[in-house]
């Protein structure tokens, strides 16, 4: 992957996860050999493997966090990583199996404010995932109930995209979450409504609804760099408006944001009867992966580039 990055012009890899091939071991040595190979190219490294829902997500029994939230972390802070970017599942509302939201905030927060010390020894930020579990409001919530203070131990992985099924605006939801933003997943979407609600799917990062021009402004307000990194996948998302009780799962939706929603997928129609947006089946992922993660990777190259020279102008 480091490789791969590398040939085609990328300044960094964020790993959600490592696949080892049979008799390899995630152990010392081969960190280093991670670490050395990205050096030698210049690229900077982020690393996976946080957690922060203390359940399993699959019985909802309780799960101890620690183990597996300081072994990430020692392993990032062992390739001078910064973040550990941290991801739970999620669609949690989707499901009436799963514990009320508030519950799994409340029980998020004991877990992690005990790690904080952890966290700040090592030098690594928990970067928490917008990843279908909680929206921006509720990681807000969620931050105040740790303690917790921005561009510290505890931070956010802003996925551009992943907001839209949680019925957020992601240009919204990046400015009310912004200062805690320590780490991206720059990626862009389609959305068109349905008969029962809205749908959301990745498209090649800079040619799709998400406004990533507006997004990069903000991020580069920030008093600290931030890495972006490419993320696209397959697959469709449906966020159901026409039942009454799913939409209460959502206490911090607003008729504003809703509507700014609403419009962009009257856009999304039309681009899609016109051929300029369609939905990629995940079954067709494996075999368009590399081009389109090349086009987005140019895409939000140029984009940046853009940015820089209209502040440049401007200041």
């Amino acid at each position: 992957m480091i490789d791969w990055v590398a040939r085609h012009g990328g300044h960094g890899v964020q790993f959600s996860e490592v696949h080892l091939s049979d008799g390899q071991a995630l152990d010392a040595e081969l960190l280093h050999d991670i670490g050395a190979a990205a050096r030698e190219r210049g690229l900077y490294l982020e690393w996976g493997g946080g957690e922060h829902v203390p359940f399993d997500t699959s019985t909802w029994s309780t799960k101890d966090l620690l183990p597996g939230n300081r072994r990430a972390a020692e392993q990032a802070s062992s390739l001078g990583a910064r973040v550990v970017r941290s991801c739970s599942g999620g669609f949690f509302r989707w499901y009436d199996a799963a514990p009320p939201t508030e519950k799994l905030l409340q029980s998020m927060a004991d877990t992690l404010r005990p790690q904080r010390h952890m966290f700040e020894g090592l030098g690594v930020t928990l970067a928490v995932e917008l990843h279908f579990e909680f929206t921006t409001f509720e990681l807000l919530r969620l931050f105040d109930m740790c303690d917790a203070e921005p561009g510290g131990w505890l931070g956010v992985c802003l996925d551009t995209f992943n907001v839209l099924p949680l019925l957020e605006d992601p240009v919204a939801a990046t400015l009310r979450i912004l200062p805690w933003v320590m780490a991206t997943h720059v990626k862009d979407g389609g959305l068109v409504l349905d008969r029962t609600g809205l749908v959301s799917f990745p498209v090649a990062a800079g040619s799709g609804l998400v406004d990533l021009r507006a997004i990069l402004k903000l991020l580069a307000e920030l008093d600290r760099p931030v890495n972006l990194s490419v993320e696209d996948h397959g697959g469709s998302f449906t966020t159901r408006l026409d039942d009454e009780s799913f939409l209460q799962r959502f206490p911090d939706l607003t008729v504003s944001e809703l509507g700014r929603l609403v419009t962009t997928a009257q856009l999304g129609r039309e681009l899609m009867d016109a051929g300029e947006l369609a939905v990629t089946e995940r079954g067709r992922w494996p075999e368009l992966c590399e081009g389109r993660t090349r086009m987005g990777l140019r895409n939000v190259q140029e984009l940046v580039a853009s940015v820089a020279a209209e502040t440049q102008q401007r200041g």
